[in-house]
């Protein structure tokens, strides 16, 4: 796609990098077959290829409009590019396109004040006493608030033994007060297979939320304070690898060496850190092995696996904790119809478009629930607790059912 950037953008990073990725676009359309919002809306403006024609105009000179702003926004940024023939890095180009929006067209008071809530209050270490009172009182609350506060539960115990393999672990800054027996859960099953699971203190936030949120300097502070917390792990050798259980926050870290490209002081810092991060699920293959011999307690009963578009399209890992899963014994599988689809959650989305979230969600549970699943399994928080708001299944993530089916759980 030819592109004649406007002069203002022709000596700006994202102007530059944003040429790069429209030259691969070929106008094909593959992509507008896998979008959900053009699933929902029918609206070429609400694909991926109307977007695209969006920024190009920005990008040309063109003044964007609130129009031009709420189609971007629809955007769930659910990075199912992969069907891109010509390889258009279409997440990447969104953000770029959302920044230069957002700097020529000011938002409703009230929007931008939901926005500024979201980026400053889900990373505050003020979130778990607002969450823990959130579930003190959740009977009480309207639906929609409801929704997003999961029912108390407890993190169990985290193993103490020493081994000789190590790994660093991301807590995450929702999931320790919203599902806390995700990360307990990842460091007993670690143990069982040998590895110790180690937290740096001061790592916090991915910085996907600022990031989304156009908060992108905010966004990019987050990410070198959590360089900085790993490094001395890092640079002794101490650790093999920095393992993620919440795929969200994995897709953004395996890209801050992109992100942080530029920033001299960071870019091979981050560099490394992407090289050495991994979704837990990565490390199924030898967990399998490990454990196998060990499990007593594998259910037996249909399990159906919603892959978040974070694990499959963002990291392009497919398929992989159905395969494991199986041969553990366990008896899993993805909905037949819409499996790659976005379930609506997309870290703020839902609250952000609750409409269009809630029937994504809908759409998803249905296709699920034709299994008649005794859980619903997914690898990532948002999801989980989105998916949840709309059925008495329970929903879990993946790592939970492989704990309790180990002995000592």
């Amino acid at each position: 796609m030819q592109t004649n950037l406007a002069l203002e953008y022709k000596n700006r990073t994202e102007g530059q990098e944003a040429e790069a990725i429209l030259r691969k676009c070929v106008h094909c359309g593959f992509c507008t077959a896998t979008c959900p919002t053009y699933q929902l809306l029918g609206d070429e403006l609400d694909g991926p290829r109307g977007r695209i024609y969006l920024i190009k105009q920005v990008l040309e000179g063109e003044a964007p409009t609130r129009k031009t702003q709420m189609h971007l926004d629809r955007c769930l940024t659910c990075r199912n590019e992969s069907t891109c023939p010509s390889g258009v890095q279409y997440g990447h180009l969104v953000d770029i396109g959302r920044k230069l929006v957002d700097e020529k067209v000011s938002r409703p008071a009230g929007e931008s004040a939901l926005r500024w809530a979201l980026k400053e209050g889900l990373p505050s270490p003020l979130f778990a006493p607002a969450m823990a009172m959130g579930q003190m009182v959740r009977p009480l609350l309207p639906k929609a608030l409801k929704n997003k506060v999961p029912e108390k539960r407890s993190a169990g115990e985290r193993p103490t033994r020493e081994h000789a393999r190590k790994v660093l672990m991301l807590e995450g800054c929702v999931q320790p007060s919203m599902s806390p027996n995700i990360n307990s859960a990842t460091a007993r099953v670690l143990d069982a297979a040998g590895i110790q699971t180690l937290t740096a203190k001061k790592a916090g936030c991915c910085g996907a939320v600022k990031f989304h949120l156009n908060d992108q300097d905010g966004g990019k502070a987050q990410m070198r304070a959590n360089i900085d917390a790993w490094w001395p792990h890092v640079e002794s050798g101490q650790v093999e690898a920095i393992i993620m259980n919440a795929s969200g926050c994995g897709v953004t870290v395996k890209e801050y060496g992109h992100i942080l490209q530029h920033d001299a002081a960071y870019a091979s810092k981050a560099a490394k850190i992407s090289d050495l991060t991994k979704d837990i699920s990565e490390l199924l293959p030898e967990l399998v092995t490990a454990l196998k011999p060990q499990l007593k307690n594998a259910t037996k009963e249909q399990l159906a696996f919603h892959p978040p578009c974070t694990l499959q399209h963002g990291q392009q890992l497919k398929g992989g904790v159905e395969k494991h899963f199986s041969e553990l014994g366990f008896n899993i599988k993805t909905a037949s119809c819409e499996a790659h689809l976005c379930c609506g959650s997309a870290g703020t989305y839902s609250v952000l478009q609750p409409e269009l979230s809630y029937q994504l969600r809908d759409r998803k549970l249905g296709n699920l629930q034709e299994m008649k699943p005794a859980q619903i399994l997914s690898a990532n928080i948002g999801c989980i607790t989105h998916l949840q708001s709309g059925t008495e299944v329970p929903v879990r993530h993946w790592i939970e059912i492989l704990d309790a089916a180990l002995p000592s759980s």
